[in-house]
């Protein structure tokens, strides 16, 4: 009894400390990858001795990167890998192996370590934190900027490089030379057997196990059958003296094209995540405090050291290779110039193998923790002081500004997403139509397509709106994307062209009020492609297309009668509020009728604004 209360005692405080210190880690944009290391700290034998023995939640902790590992695998699709090869394989590629030679070289040449140490030391410090920083940039949202598109593809290929290093530890190993003879063979036997095991079962078996699984309908029996996988294939490989991740990663591998992928990657999640915190955890307990006392200099400097070579190394590589501009290059390459998750498993490892003495280890531990802390400082730091340069609009041409079209019947402000559709319309039916917009690369696209006319010029200058003829037109439609912009250019158009019938794009139902204040038709941008997506719903739903047609007539009909309510007392915020309530129980009147008619019975639905009929009984 006694033994189950210290685990409960450690999963208590290991929860107190991440709830904690995460939050906190957030909240100070240092990140929450930063946040689990920290309450390791604290809690670990250097601060506060909550936990005395970290290794007894290492085997746990290392399910994470085991997960991590799987996920990975999934997500490795030959298709994906494909469109991303050159950036994956090729500038990846070279990051490893630049940056482990010159690791390798310096541990080697200017630190006098063994050769087989030096190996693992550039191989391990190559690598940089997967989940740190992924989770920088998703916080940052600049995933989907050039130099967030870049960092995915090298720490992609990073994780790809972890499988045969971590496998490499083994051989370079110093119990490698203790092997009775014969003793290599049987070992590569076994190791060629278990990875056999795991191709050909993962090929043949675990399909028709998930679709037998997926039969029964038992969210968690299909998560228990992920957990066995994962686990299973990284026990199996462990038995055969491999790492566990290795077993983790073919596995995942296996199944990237498999149809039960999105269901995998779903239940493995949660788990990742979990562990994946606690293996940060057991690495912030491990981190010898003690030496940053007994040895500032040594522990300082090779951090230092460390930021000093992969920063220039991975600056000039998003320079020359990725073609960033100077500050993305910069957000590149201090993102991933600490240490990563895995040069803690790879150092664990060579330790074991004797590759490492202790001391080493707890230096190396505690430098990259300390290159991990520094990341998202040095990332605020540059953005306060390298601000990126504002992009200069480009001058448009004369012939954009010549605005030279026959006299047109309809005007179109705005060339974007619903522009260019209203203008496709307009020529397909033969309409003279003349197209506004001030962005360049707007104009060279769609003149691109044909002799669309679209000219360069801003539908808030007078000047320009005499020049495109608007004066003749019939119709003025204004579909540019900023709210703003759009009631300003309607408000202006009403002025100067009281004749004109103004349609106007508008985001939401507050912007729908001031540009009927103006005088223009709005319509709602995601309106009718959120009633055409309730459309198809009820249709899979079981109901003729007739009866969803009609119900999605009668709620678009009750809705803009509510929207002209409350139009009326927009500026009296309890008297919208009120409005909707009402408005609520009309709807649900109008849908209780509709069960009523799904089982034959007449039904008379109230007008909109009545009040609804008593209920009975």
């Amino acid at each position: 009894m006694e033994h189950g209360s210290n685990y409960l005692q450690s999963a208590v405080v290991f929860l107190i400390a991440a709830v904690f210190m995460v939050p906190l880690a957030k909240r100070l944009q240092l990140g929450a990858v930063l946040g689990y290391l920290l309450a390791g700290v604290l809690i670990g034998p250097s601060l506060l001795r909550l936990i005395a023995d970290p290794e007894s939640v290492a085997s746990l902790s290392e399910l994470g990167v085991v997960l991590l590992l799987f996920i990975i695998g999934l997500e490795l699709s030959p298709k994906r890998l494909w469109v991303m090869r050159k950036a994956v394989f090729g500038i990846g590629l070279a990051q490893v192996l630049l940056t482990a030679l010159v690791i390798g070289a310096t541990a080697h040449l200017g630190f006098e370590l063994p050769l087989n140490t030096s190996v693992v030391l550039g191989g391990g410090l190559a690598l940089s934190s997967t989940a740190f920083g992924l989770q920088i940039l998703a916080e940052r949202k600049e995933l989907s900027s050039p130099h967030g598109r870049l960092a995915f593809a090298i720490l992609l290929f990073q994780d790809i490089a972890a499988i045969p290093l971590i496998a490499m530890v083994s051989l370079l190993g110093a119990r490698a030379d203790e092997t009775v003879p014969g003793g290599d063979w049987r070992h590569a036997l076994e190791v060629v057997g278990s990875i056999a095991v795991v191709v050909i079962g993962g090929r043949y078996l675990l399909r028709p196990v998930f679709r037998h699984v997926a039969k029964t309908g038992m969210a968690d029996l299909s998560t228990a059958t992920a957990l066995l996988v994962v686990v299973g294939t990284a026990w199996l490989m462990e038995q055969a003296g491999v790492s566990m991740g290795l077993g983790a990663f073919l596995a995942g591998l296996l199944l990237a094209d498999s149809e039960y992928r999105h269901e995998l990657e779903a239940q493995i999640e949660p788990f990742k995540g979990l562990l994946l915190g606690l293996f940060f955890i057991s690495v912030g307990m491990s981190a010898d405090l003690s030496l940053l006392l007994s040895s500032p200099l040594a522990v300082l400097g090779l951090t230092l050291l460390l930021i000093a070579i992969k920063l220039p190394l991975l600056y000039l590589l998003g320079r020359l290779t990725g073609g960033l501009d100077t500050f993305s290059a910069l957000r590149l390459s201090i993102i991933l110039a600490a240490g990563g998750e895995f040069a803690f498993v790879v150092f664990k490892l060579a330790r074991a193998e004797g590759l490492l003495d202790a001391g080493l280890h707890s230096l190396l531990v505690l430098t990259i923790t300390l290159s991990m802390a520094l990341t998202p400082l040095l990332v605020l730091l540059v953005a306060y002081l390298v601000k990126p340069r504002p992009q200069i609009p480009r001058e448009p041409p004369e012939e954009y500004r010549r605005i030279d079209g026959d006299t047109p019947r309809v005007v179109i402000a705005g060339m974007g997403r619903m522009g260019q559709v209203i203008a496709r319309v307009m020529r397909a039916q033969r309409v003279p139509f003349i197209a506004l917009d001030t962005s360049v690369d707007t104009i060279e696209l769609s003149r691109s397509y044909g002799t669309i006319p679209i000219f360069y010029g801003d539908p808030l200058r007078p000047e320009i709106l005499r020049a495109a003829q608007v004066d003749k037109a019939e119709f003025f439609i204004i579909a540019t994307d900023d709210p703003k912009t759009n009631i300003e250019t309607a408000r202006l158009v009403r002025k100067l062209y009281p004749h004109l019938k103004i349609i106007a794009r508008a985001r939401n139902r507050q912007h729908v009020y001031h540009l009927l204040d103006a005088g223009a038709s709005p319509v709602r941008e995601l309106f009718h492609a959120s009633l055409e997506m309730s459309r198809l719903i009820l249709i899979g739903m079981g109901l003729s297309e007739e009866q969803a047609a009609a119900r999605i007539r009668r709620f678009r009909r009750h809705d803009e009668d509510v929207l002209t309510a409350q139009y009326a007392v927009y500026d009296d915020a309890k008297a919208v509020i009120q409005t909707a309530r009402e408005a609520r129980r009309e709807l649900e009147t109008l849908f209780e009728g509709d069960l009523l008619e799904k089982h034959g019975l007449e039904v008379v639905h109230p007008e909109p604004g009545a009040e609804p009929p008593p209920a009975k009984g």
